[in-house]
């Protein structure tokens, strides 16, 4: 996470991560876009992404076992 920070913040570069760690999404991106069922779900600021009314968005980020976004079993 600080290697990737760091380098976009000293060179001015422009950084697309994939994950599914909020904590790594919280130290790095400035700009989060949430995919579900091959489709974006939610984009926009890190900062608005935890006031999102985004029933898939929320239990993602809280990490909830209940809610729209099915366990793969």
């Amino acid at each position: 996470n600080e290697l990737i920070r760091e380098i976009v913040v000293e060179m001015g570069a422009t950084a697309m991560t994939i994950t599914h760690d909020m904590t790594s999404v919280r130290a790095i991106a400035d700009k989060v876009a949430m995919l579900h069922g091959g489709k974006v779900r939610w984009t926009g600021p890190i900062q608005e992404m935890d006031a999102t009314s985004d029933p898939y968005v929320q239990q993602f980020i809280h990490g909830r076992a209940e809610g729209p976004i099915e366990s793969v079993r």
